[in-house]
């Protein structure tokens, strides 16, 4: 049985590897996904495609700039309207970058804030209309395991993290009485490209620091992500809802 058969989903961020995982797992449980992520990204139609011929199943291409915050609740809005509602809603897309906090600039910080957290604000307006509709939703935040205090170089994410947290469990509570849930997931480290891109010459002994610290000595994959957002997407986690639930491999 196909647990999210005629279900509309909104993935954020889908292109890169946790994205990518999600798109597939989702749509090989029946939901039509619709993979948002940068206009300019390199082929979004056509990696959309692959996925699609991965999964057996359906999954489009959206190009959408978060960081315009107003144009992409517009055209979330729009969106929602075309396919009827959206049914999940899962803020999947974020900047990290690694380095003291006194070298950030404000602009980083702020384009940080509006991507990592501010951007989930603007898309569960424009979709939560059609949930309360259809007296029925899903809501899936990404926070972090860098909330827990244990990690350096990452104030702006962190913050953004946190803001996330606060979102979900006061978004749980004004949309509970109509039927939508809403809750988090906090990844700790998973092998990712962004990973590799964030640390560079330094991955190997990152990844040495990881399994020295994380209870399970075995790295957490795109997949174990996705399995878990497949979860919270489903009927079995319907009595659910202002939860952050970490996958961190035992921190």
């Amino acid at each position: 049985m196909k647990v999210l058969a005629n279900r509309v989903v909104l993935l954020t961020g889908g292109l890169g590897s946790l994205g990518r995982a999600q798109a597939v797992t989702l749509a090989r449980a029946g939901a039509r996904v619709l993979v948002l992520d940068r206009p300019d990204s390199e082929d979004g139609p056509g990696i959309a495609s692959e996925l699609a011929a991965q999964a057996g199943g359906n999954v489009a291409f959206i190009g959408c700039d978060l960081n315009r915050l107003a144009e992409a609740e517009a055209t979330v809005a729009a969106l929602a309207a075309r396919e009827g509602g959206i049914d999940v809603l899962i803020n999947n897309a974020a900047l990290i970058i690694n380095r003291p906090f006194e070298e950030f600039s404000l602009t980083e910080y702020e384009d940080q804030i509006r991507v990592n957290s501010s951007a989930a604000f603007a898309l569960a307006r424009a979709c939560a209309p059609g949930m309360k509709a259809k007296a029925y939703g899903k809501i899936v935040n990404f926070c972090s395991i860098t909330l827990n205090g244990r990690w350096d170089g990452y104030v702006p994410y962190v913050a953004s993290k946190g803001a996330m947290l606060g979102l979900t469990k006061s978004l749980a509570r004004e949309l509970g009485p109509h039927g939508v849930r809403v809750n988090a997931v906090s990844p700790g480290a998973v092998v990712s490209e962004a990973e590799a891109r964030v640390f560079g010459d330094r991955l190997a002994q990152y990844n040495a620091w990881i399994l020295e610290n994380q209870g399970l000595k075995k790295r957490i994959e795109p997949h174990h992500i996705a399995d878990l957002v497949l979860f919270l997407a489903s009927p079995a986690s319907d009595m659910i809802s202002g939860q952050n639930i970490a996958i961190d491999g035992g921190w």
